[in-house]
């Protein structure tokens, strides 16, 4: 995995999964994704796991698919059901923590949103950009950015492609909580030690029950938006638009 995640098993049983990319931003190149599920393959391994906590570095949780994936979506050289990482996390047998301190956008957003327990920090910005570029948004990201946000609000982001700051969300409502950058992980640890105060077995079986919603929701707006990314990628406007930015100096 090299400098891509780290992996901290504590003491409590919660194993931390850091997106360390910090020059990369940690956008989800090919090699971060193998990377990635690598580590949550390497933390479901170890017999005393109770908790996972997904963190990311202080400035940047996860910027997404990188333009050079985007480029290789809109050629069809990937297909859209693919990339499927968000599943990934879904299907995690125990409770994984979300602690989003630095800036989340598109599937960078989408992947915090499959934990069970979602925090952010107030200075940072969380945002579905999918729109911005033309395309319709992907990752399962049409609804589960209902698992923290008021439709209405989910809506507004999804097809403004706008951040919002942290601060903007906590007013309306939208995560477990939202705290001032340093207190972020300190929270999510504390709360991840506290679940994993628990028997392991209740605590599987009431994860999948739980994700049980999100994990049928998954499978049907993943087909769902994988039919919309076949139009939208096929757009000149579209083509247009990421091959202007892949290309940018």
């Amino acid at each position: 995995m090299g400098e891509l995640i780290a992996i901290e098993r504590r003491d409590d049983g919660v194993a931390v999964v850091t997106m360390a990319d910090e020059a990369g931003h940690n956008a989800m190149t090919p090699a971060f994704v193998r990377a990635l599920v690598r580590a949550l393959d390497e933390v479901e391994a170890w017999p005393r796991l109770k908790v996972v906590v997904l963190a990311g570095t202080e400035d940047v949780f996860s910027s997404g698919a990188d333009l050079t994936m985007l480029s290789a979506l809109v050629d069809g050289s990937i297909a859209p059901a693919e990339i499927v990482l968000p599943k990934r996390v879904l299907d995690v047998p125990v409770p994984v923590v979300a602690a989003m301190t630095g800036h989340a956008i598109g599937g960078g957003l989408a992947l915090g949103l499959c934990a069970d327990v979602v925090f952010a920090a107030r200075q940072s910005r969380y945002g579905c950009s999918f729109m911005n570029m033309g395309f319709t948004p992907g990752m399962g990201m049409t609804k589960l950015l209902e698992h923290v946000a008021p439709p209405a609000i989910a809506h507004e982001m999804l097809l403004t492609g706008e951040p919002k700051r942290g601060r903007w969300l906590e007013a309306r409502g939208v995560f477990n909580a939202v705290l001032d950058r340093p207190d972020v992980l300190p929270h999510a640890l504390d709360v991840a030690a506290r679940i994993a105060d628990k028997p392991r077995p209740s605590l599987e079986i009431l994860r999948r029950t739980l994700t049980l919603p999100r994990r049928q929701a998954f499978e049907l707006t993943h087909t769902i938006e994988s039919l919309m990314h076949r139009v939208s990628f096929g757009l000149s406007e579209v083509r247009e638009r990421i091959g202007e930015e892949l290309h940018a100096p």
